[in-house]
């Protein structure tokens, strides 16, 4: 049973939780949300680690085990939450949103991320809730995905563009500034950004398509899993942990949500230990939510360590399709937004 009361005032939530993070979720109760409320929007962000490569077959057999209780009822159906929506939008680049999903959160295919988060907000939010992903794989922080606001630098005596900067071409290496049809790349740095944030925006200008019944909404929080490209660039690894800051700054500046909290999540297969590249993403990602480095994070900002509890595989292979590693990561995620929720 939901116990938590909301008030928005001034975008400042104020939250009394009844659910501690080593409860076991109950399943839902079938009951729809306050809708005299504004619906909580949580807008999850990535490469294809957020995409929904969970196999749902064998999420079912976990089921069956015992495992996430709250996804199956007794006769083996699936549940539905009818106080959260599950919506995910995708598009490359500037292009057209496709909706993959606009449904009650239920398993109805695969799986991500998504699922732990959501119906660990549902049982502690007593608000409508959201979950909103707009995501595509193979992007990078440090080029696709770079937010506004991120500057020109220099790694190893090269030049690496800014934020809507490009290069004129693929012989001449010349960072130019991005225009639309002219003598330069067709992608620049921060496109796949601005299209997923567009994409997102659409969603939330049609709120009454995505959420029946709504007409109000705030952007409470934002998650992010990604990381795999990156790695693979020595540039955007080196700037990966400058880059997260500034795309936290732009998130809740280009939502105009300045006090949604932030979650983040390691890659899967990197040890605390790791060295490379590898290692540069993780300490970045656990440097983000150091409060003694960045204090204007301290209760805002966190990130979960995800290698304890993958079932094996890598971010690189989707970690095989494993539906446990992405029902586990996801509560990790999703218990971690719950703490913030709390200060």
């Amino acid at each position: 049973m939901k116990r938590i009361n909301l008030i928005s005032l001034a975008a400042i939530f104020m939250l009394t939780f009844s659910l501690s993070a080593a409860d076991t979720l109950p399943r839902p109760d079938g009951k729809e949300a306050d809708m005299s409320k504004p619906v909580q929007v949580y807008i999850l962000m990535g490469q294809s680690n957020m995409l929904t490569f969970g196999k749902k077959k064998m999420l079912e057999a976990s089921c069956k085990d015992g495992k996430y209780p709250y996804l199956m009822d007794d006769s083996g159906a699936w549940t539905v939450r009818k106080d959260v929506r599950n919506i995910q939008v995708m598009g490359s680049g500037d292009g057209k949103a496709r909706t993959l999903k606009n449904e009650w959160m239920t398993v109805s295919g695969n799986v991500g991320v998504e699922m732990g988060i959501g119906h660990y907000l549902g049982n502690v939010v007593d608000a409508p809730v959201m979950i909103l992903k707009s995501a595509i794989g193979n992007r990078s922080l440090g080029w696709d995905l770079l937010p506004p606001g991120s500057p020109r630098y220099s790694f190893e005596g090269a030049e690496q563009p800014g934020y809507k900067e490009t290069i004129k071409s693929k012989k001449d290496k010349t960072i130019v500034p991005f225009v639309k049809g002219g003598d330069c790349l067709q992608w620049y740095a921060g496109l796949q950004y601005d299209g997923d944030v567009r994409r997102a925006k659409e969603v939330l200008d049609n709120l009454a398509k995505h959420y029946p019944g709504a007409t109000k909404f705030e952007v409470a929080g934002f998650f992010w899993w990604q990381g795999d490209k990156d790695f693979r660039n020595k540039a955007h690894a080196a700037m990966y942990e400058k880059n997260l800051v500034n795309l936290i700054k732009a998130l809740r500046k280009d939502f105009n949500a300045p006090n949604a909290k932030f979650v983040a999540a390691t890659l899967g297969q990197t040890k605390k230990d790791a060295g490379g590249t590898l290692g540069q993403i993780l300490n970045a990602k656990m440097a983000v939510a150091d409060y003694s480095k960045y204090p204007a994070h301290k209760g805002n900002v966190a990130t979960v360590y995800t290698n304890p509890v993958i079932k094996g595989g890598s971010s690189s292979g989707h970690y095989s399709g494993n539906a446990e590693t992405y029902m586990n990561v996801g509560e990790l995620m999703g218990k971690a937004m719950v703490d913030l929720l709390k200060k």
